[in-house]
């Protein structure tokens, strides 16, 4: 089974219309977290997204656009989501306030756990690499998975051990490693066999940046596109 992960998505349609013409056919979309916020696009994500029929969790954007509270954010953060809020219809609303928080699935005999943050605080918690890769065994058992995919700090990694993998397939709309180029995972999933490729896709990031400041967005978060920060 082909399976497409995805994560941080933050209302960069053009960034996620790129991984979805790369990424080719797949049998099974997993998205941890975060299609609205930052970005100029928020409503067309999320239409492709559910029209893909993209299994989605919510990250800590969806859920402040969902609940209005932005109280946690950063004033650039905050104001984004407050521009992006403002294009959201209700049914948008609705459905981003339905998301779960946790995703699980069993494919091929392999246990797959999707959250935005970590196992222990879905939403919030930053896992970067270097704790990552302290961790990784307890995360794996404490969510009783063979696979766990996590999103939230738009820094990608993939890590194997004897007891499973844990992934992060950076962001698609604001990677923050250093490579402007939007992130993503394909999987080959066969008789509990976990194949992973971690892959990059160039897009027009001058046209995303122009739509930012048209709806003035604040422009540190434009700058970020092009620097991959």
């Amino acid at each position: 089974m082909r399976v497409l992960l995805v994560s941080d998505i933050h209302s960069n349609f053009q960034a996620l219309e790129g991984i979805l013409k790369d990424a080719g056919e797949f049998d099974l979309a997993l998205n941890a977290g975060d299609i609205v916020g930052y970005g100029p696009d928020p409503r067309e994500c999320i239409e492709l997204v559910r029209r893909l029929n993209i299994i989605s969790i919510a990250g800590n954007h969806d859920f402040a656009a969902a609940t209005g509270d932005t109280s946690n954010f950063n004033p650039y953060a905050a104001e984004a989501l407050s521009i992006n809020r403002s294009l959201l219809n209700d049914n948008d609303v609705s459905w981003l306030r339905s998301l779960p928080h946790a995703f699980r699935q069993s494919v091929e005999g392999v246990r797959i756990s999707v959250y935005h943050g970590s196992p222990c605080d879905p939403l919030n918690e930053y896992v970067f690499p270097a704790e990552a890769e302290r961790r990784v065994t307890d995360f794996l058992e404490y969510a009783k998975s063979d696979l766990l995919v996590l999103g939230h700090t738009h820094i990608p990694y993939v890590l194997k051990t004897p007891k499973g993998f844990m992934v992060n397939p950076g962001s698609v709309g604001q990677p923050r490693d250093g490579d402007p180029r939007a992130s993503y995972i394909l999987l080959d999933v066969e008789e509990k066999v976990i194949e992973v490729e971690h892959r990059r896709v160039e897009y027009d990031v001058k046209e995303v940046a122009k739509r930012m400041e048209w709806l003035g967005l604040p422009r540190l978060l434009s700058l970020r596109l092009f620097s991959g920060w």
